[in-house]
C-alpha cells in the first residue's frame, strides 16, 4: 500500500512564497488532500532537498577510494539535507550509486581534466593541450551532460596561478563538449582565466576567485552562473602559508583571492550573476556542510532567502531537477524554524525526506 506523509507546515515553493497542505503520496508530492489518513504528520518549514552543485563522490585526499566510503560519503551528505547532488569530477566510477534508493540523486561530471602535473596528484585526466578535445569528447560521453575543466593551478616555473591549456584550445574543448550534448564548468581561482573561459563560451564556473567588475557584464550577458565554493576558499591562508617559502608570489596571489571572496561573491550578486551553493566536499573538504555553504553565503551580504535559493529552488531548476510542485518526487527536508528569519534553522533539520521515505 502507499504511503502517505502530510506535512503540516508551511511549505516554501519558493523564496518568497509559502502555503500549507502538501503530502507525499507513494514518493510523489501532492497538494490535494488524499481520501486515506495519513501514516506519518511531520511538522515544520518544508523545502526542497538541498542542492549541493559542487560535490566529490568518490574522491579523497589520494585520489578515488572505495565503493564503501563513497557510500558513506553519499550518506553523510543525505544526513545534512542534500538530495541532489553534481558531481563536480571525480576518479571513481560512481554510476552504481544512481541505481540506489538510499542516497541523494546524482548527477555526475567523469573525471576532473586537466593539465599535465598541473593538479592534485591522481585526481584527473591529465593531458597537454594537444589532447584536451579528445579527452572532453571522452568524458563528456562518460558524464551525465557535464565535463569538469581545471582551467588554472599553479604554474611552478612560473611560480603564481596560470591557465592550464591556451584560450584557443579551451575554446575547442568547449565546442566539443557542446557538440557532445555536454555542459562544460571549469576550476578557475585566476583573474586571466575567467576572460579566457567566458571567450570559450563555458557554461558554470567554479569558485571565481579572480572576478573582476570587468567580468560581472559578461557572466550576466552570458547567463554564465558561478559556484561559489566558499567553505573551500576558507582554506587559502593555509595553502598560502604551506607555499610561501617555495613560491611566494602564488601565497601572496592566494591571500589576495581569499581576501576579497565575500566582496566578489556579493559584487556578483548584485550584478544579477547566478549564485548556487557547493561545498566542494570530497578530499580535504568533509561531506555534509551544504548549510555552512548557505550561511556562507549569507555572510557573504546575500539575503537568507537568495542563499538558500542558491541551494534550493532555483539550483533544483537549473539542473532540471524536481521542486515542490504537484507530481513531484518527493525529496524534501523540513526546518523547525523558518530558515529565511532563524538561519541557524538549515542545520540540524528536522526532517529528511527522499522518494517519499523518511531518513530522519
Amino acid at each position: 500500500m502507499a504511503e502517505i506523509i502530510e506535512f503540516t507546515g508551511t511549505v516554501l515553493t519558493g523564496p518568497g512564497s509559502g502555503q500549507r497542505g502538501l503530502w507525499s503520496v507513494d514518493g510523489r508530492l501532492t497538494f490535494r488532500r488524499p481520501a486515506k489518513a495519513p501514516d506519518r504528520i511531520l511538522a515544520g518549514w518544508v523545502l526542497p532537498g538541498f542542492v549541493d552543485a559542487h560535490c566529490h563522490i568518490g574522491l579523497g585526499v589520494g585520489g578515488a577510494v572505495d565503493a564503501p566510503t563513497a557510500e558513506e560519503q553519499a550518506r553523510t551528505d543525505l544526513m545534512a539535507g542534500t538530495l541532489l547532488i553534481r558531481d563536480a569530477g571525480s576518479p571513481a566510477d560512481t554510476r552504481w550509486l544512481q541505481d540506489r534508493k538510499d542516497v541523494p540523486v546524482l548527477i555526475r561530471a567523469g573525471r576532473h581534466v586537466a593539465r599535465t602535473r598541473r593538479y592534485l596528484r591522481g585526481f584527473a585526466e591529465e593531458v597537454e593541450p594537444e589532447g584536451l578535445v579528445e579527452a572532453v569528447r571522452k568524458q563528456a560521453r562518460e558524464g551525465d551532460g557535464w565535463v569538469k575543466l581545471v582551467g588554472d593551478w599553479i604554474d611552478r616555473d612560473a611560480g603564481d596561478l596560470a591557465p592550464s591549456f591556451p584560450a584557443a584550445v579551451v575554446r575547442d574543448a568547449v565546442l566539443a563538449a557542446h557538440d557532445e550534448g555536454a555542459r562544460v564548468t571549469a576550476h578557475c581561482f585566476a583573474e586571466e582565466t575567467l576572460d579566457d573561459v567566458l571567450d570559450a563560451g563555458i557554461d558554470c564556473v567554479e569558485h571565481a576567485t579572480g572576478l573582476l567588475p570587468r567580468h560581472l557584464p559578461r557572466f550576466v550577458e552570458q547567463k554564465v552562473p558561478i559556484v561559489p565554493t566558499l567553505v573551500n576558499i576558507a582554506t587559502f591562508p593555509d595553502i598560502a602559508a604551506q607555499a610561501a617559502p617555495k613560491f611566494p608570489r602564488y601565497a601572496a596571489h592566494m591571500r589576495s583571492l581569499w581576501e576579497r571572496r565575500k566582496e566578489r561573491v556579493l559584487e556578483a550578486f548584485e550584478a544579477g550573476v547566478r549564485i548556487y551553493a557547493g561545498t566542494d566536499a570530497g578530499s580535504v573538504i568533509r561531506h555534509g556542510r551544504i548549510a555552512d555553504e548557505i550561511l556562507a553565503l549569507h555572510a557573504a551580504g546575500l539575503p537568507m532567502a537568495s542563499a538558500l535559493d542558491a541551494a534550493c529552488w532555483s539550483a533544483r531548476e537549473w539542473l532540471g531537477a524536481d521542486g515542490l510542485e504537484e507530481g513531484a518526487r518527493a525529496d524534501v527536508v523540513v526546518c523547525r524554524e523558518d530558515p529565511r528569519k532563524v538561519p541557524e534553522a538549515v542545520h540540524g533539520l528536522a526532517h529528511v525526506v527522499l522518494g517519499g521515505r523518511v531518513i530522519r
